[in-house]
């Protein structure tokens, strides 16, 4: 064995394959002085016709995944890369300068960018972020820079520093074995879509970049990373994976069986997604419906804005493919450990209990008026129903209710169809559940977000490592918090349910149950284990 790293596992399971250790890019582009010119505008050519290739392989993905519509940006670059006033400023810098084409095409896009963002047409100024995006794709090409998974490469046990929300999202998930991370915590975005995708995680581990490409085993269970195993130890943890795999195919034997308890009680069995990729895994896991869409990512993987149109194709999407099963959307979750860029938001001491969610959509209204008019288009091609984060007040709810109907006027108005769409709230902070008795006169169902109930009724930031032993879910408290909505959201007439990462917690299956939790949305991997335990309830 040539090295054992510890580390903390955050999705138990066994991988087994070479390593893959993610460098990021440095961003810094150095002025070079060359000789040979011509060259080097050969070279900025031959980087164009490279990115027109990834263009259009990117373009024909997206169409499968988000519809023309939504991939429509991927054609708009390219035409942009075909403009001869660019590229003839990147061959003039490159020999007016005697540069280097990384520079000439980086100057370039500072350049363009800066004239399109100074233009008075709405239009033209969007353009602004597409020739950044252009000439970082052409630098990248130029600089030779190592994507985090090569195509040239099988699976592989994916290793970074750490990984934030916009770089998970954009992994080609098939070619993933495991995550392991430097930092992080247990509750990261990053464990969440290792939990999500069914794959052993784990964070904390002080790895050296000399494993790269090396034979790994993640050993999800005891929190460890195997480097260069000997062939006895290969063996043991290749026996243990397969023994998971078959537990795994007789999981599946309960696929299309109805979610009740031996008493007949009926409990619906939900699915958490972050983008249109992960469908595929809950139609596989056979979820009921979709408990919780983060509509966030749509968010986190742009560099601008997404559009009325570009949200309405991935919401119609997800509709259509569900077909009228439901799908609880939520409305924008931006802030705390999610930060964009082009948000513009300033520097809080305490993000997690800051300027967020519900808070940004309610203070920049035409951001969140954008979101609700593509959610309401999307309710006329399936069951939607929209769900609202950070509540602590009724009168938070019913301006959001003013403002979707509104909305909802609106869209009549213009004689675009829309269907019914049911209207909750989550609850995920201690004001929510205390008050949830009013709370419950004013929405069709309650969704609780036991991450952050559990965060702020513990005063426990749940992205501090140093606090992992303090963060207990199952604390009485919590417990008591959750029993109090299930009840006061019965007394109303409406259903309850749970959506954060306690929901996925077989230990805990039985507890919900028999609180009355009407509603438990989990990862997809967890459908059929946490249906199992439900089934042999009485």
């Amino acid at each position: 064995m040539k090295g054992i790293y510890t580390g903390k596992a955050v999705f138990a399971g066994i991988a087994v394959g070479r390593i893959s250790v993610f460098h990021k890019e440095d961003q810094s582009i150095k002025r070079v002085h060359v000789e040979n010119t011509a060259a080097e505008t050969a070279r900025a050519e031959a980087a164009r016709d490279e990115a027109n290739a990834q263009l259009a392989g990117l373009y024909e993905k997206a169409v499968q995944e988000v519809g023309e519509s939504g991939a429509a940006v991927f054609e708009v670059h390219q035409m942009m890369l075909q403009d001869e006033d660019y590229m003839d400023s990147v061959r003039n810098i490159i020999e007016t300068q005697e540069v280097n084409a990384e520079y000439a095409v980086a100057s370039t896009g500072d350049n363009f960018a800066a004239m399109f963002a100074a233009m008075e047409d709405d239009y033209m100024q969007a353009r602004a972020a597409d020739v950044k995006d252009i000439s970082e794709r052409l630098v990248r090409i130029l600089s030779g820079a190592r994507d985090a998974l090569p195509e040239s490469e099988g699976p592989v046990i994916l290793v970074a520093e750490d990984l934030a929300p916009s770089e998970t999202v954009q992994l080609d998930k098939s070619r993933l074995l495991a995550f392991v991370t430097r930092y992080g915590s247990s509750n990261s975005h990053t464990a969440i879509l290792a939990r999500t995708m069914n794959l052993p995680a784990l964070i904390g581990v002080d790895y050296e970049p000399e494993i790269d490409g090396k034979m790994g085993i993640v050993d999800g269970k005891q929190g460890i990373l195997l480097v260069d195993p000997d062939e006895e130890t290969l063996k043991k943890y290749e026996k243990q994976r397969d023994q998971e795999l078959d537990k795994r195919a007789m999981l599946k034997e309960l696929k299309g069986k109805e979610t009740i308890t031996k008493s007949g009680r009926t409990v619906k069995l939900y699915a958490n997604i972050g983008s249109l990729s992960d469908l595929a895994s809950v139609l596989q896991n056979d979820a009921a419906g979709i408990g919780l869409f983060r509509s966030e990512f749509i968010y986190l993987e742009k560099d601008r804005y997404p559009t009325e149109e570009e949200q309405f194709q991935i919401y119609k999407t997800v509709a259509q493919n569900m077909a009228g099963k439901k799908v609880i959307i939520r409305t924008l979750d931006i802030g705390a450990d999610k930060q964009v860029g082009y948000f513009h938001m300033e520097h809080e001491e305490n993000p997690a209990m800051g300027y967020r969610a519900i808070r940004i959509c309610l203070d920049r209204p035409e951001i969140f008026r954008t979101q609700l008019r593509a959610l309401y288009r999307a309710s006329a091609y399936g069951n939607i129903a929209v769900m609202y984060p950070m509540i602590i007040s009724v009168d938070e709810v019913r301006r959001i209710r003013r403002i979707a109907g509104e909305v909802r006027e609106e869209l009549q108005a213009q004689g675009i169809p829309i269907g019914q769409v049911e209207q909750g709230i989550m609850i995920e902070t201690p004001a929510a559940a205390l008050i949830s008795d009013r709370l419950a006169k004013e929405v069709d169902f309650f969704s609780i977000g036991t991450n952050d109930l559990t965060q702020y009724t513990l005063a426990i930031d749940r992205q501090n490592s140093r606090l992992e032993q303090f963060y207990d879910p199952h604390h009485e408290a919590v417990l008591r918090l959750i029993r109090m909505v299930v009840e006061n959201a019965h007394k109303e007439g409406i259903w309850a349910g749970i959506c954060g990462e306690l929901g996925a917690d077989t230990s805990m299956t039985e507890i919900f149950v028999k609180m009355g939790v009407d509603e438990l949305s989990v990862s997809p991997s967890f459908i059929l284990p946490v249906r199992k335990i439900i089934r042999e309830m009485e």
